[in-house]
């Protein structure tokens, strides 16, 4: 198997102030993105986008719709220049790029998801802030498993080989780090996060995120998705609020998410949104991939060879 696509989806962390402006700047399709953002969410998230401050759209409530939103925005512009975009074999996000995989997969309408992940983006920040995330650097996921039993941190992230992030109360995150620079760690990188996403101090999250979601309609899977919680293909919407539920404190399994999509026959992977987290992280799972993104005028050029199927 082999010659599919993939379309990736980025997860917090990768938004900056000025994402998608470019692109609305030259795209009508881009600019209704943001217009329908703004009727849905009630605020000028398209100027929280394009000008921040960035202090704002670091917030986490702020920073999940709009990723949603430039992610969308960059998809509409790469469909409305390339003409048409082939149906992708998976679609997939990391974290909360998993709700813009399924906006694009037609399975949440643009307003809800963007409402959706408002609430999500507001639970997450008011949960227990007593926790934290750090990257570890050098250590692959058994490894890093292994040293940190016995404190109550946990594996959140198995992004790419020898990069691990883990999430747990803080003071416990400097036991971790010890123990973790004591079998070889390079460096224990601490994020900017309010609280440990993606462990168990979230699961106080999830029955009110269940609450919004069953006041959600999710419509037909037009593309399977890989799911971060299992990394397995998923074709029904029926399984969607019960995955995203669980995905809130859970880790998101982006090597065997990544594995999995080569293995359904992805070759390519098209990144859509700010920045090229995930198709890095990409080339560091699967070196002979074949990798785009769209996040700008220039990349969405540079890759529509890519984007239209002519050059796998």
């Amino acid at each position: 198997m082999g010659g599919g696509v993939a379309w990736l989806f980025p997860g917090q962390g990768a938004q900056a102030v000025g994402m998608g402006k470019e692109l609305a700047d030259r795209h009508q399709s881009a600019v209704r993105v943001f217009a329908e953002a703004n009727d849905a969410l009630g605020f000028d998230l398209r100027r929280l986008c394009f000008d921040g401050p960035e202090a704002e759209l670091d917030r986490t409530a702020n920073t999940q719709p709009a990723l949603l939103a430039a992610s969308i925005a960059a998809l509409r512009a790469a469909e409305e220049v390339a003409g048409h975009l082939p149906e992708p074999t998976v679609v997939m996000g990391h974290s909360l790029g998993e709700f813009t995989a399924l906006v694009a997969a037609g399975v949440l309408a643009l307003a809800d998801a963007l409402r959706l992940v408002r609430t999500r983006g507001e639970l997450m920040q008011s949960a227990d802030s007593s926790g934290g995330m750090a990257a570890v650097l050098g250590l692959d996921t058994d490894v890093v498993a292994r040293a940190i039993v016995g404190t109550d941190v946990v594996v959140a992230n198995d992004n790419a080989p020898g990069q691990v992030v883990i999430a747990g109360p803080r003071d416990e995150l400097a036991r971790a780090t010890d123990a973790l620079k004591a079998v070889g760690a390079k460096r224990v990188v601490p994020l900017r996060t309010s609280a440990a996403f993606h462990s168990p101090a979230m699961k106080q999250v999830a029955p009110r995120l269940r609450q919004a979601m069953d006041l959600t309609t999710f419509n037909t899977l037009r593309y399977r998705l890989i799911a971060n919680v299992d990394a397995k293909v998923h074709e029904h919407a029926r399984e969607m609020p019960a995955l995203l539920e669980r995905q809130v404190w859970s880790p998101v399994q982006w090597v065997a998410s990544v594995r999995r999509a080569q293995g359904e026959g992805a070759s390519v992977f098209i990144e859509f949104g700010p920045g090229n987290v995930l198709t890095g992280l990409v080339k560091r799972i699967l070196p002979a991939s074949v990798t785009g993104n769209v996040s700008d005028e220039s990349t969405l050029r540079q890759s529509l060879p890519l984007l239209r199927g002519d050059a796998r």
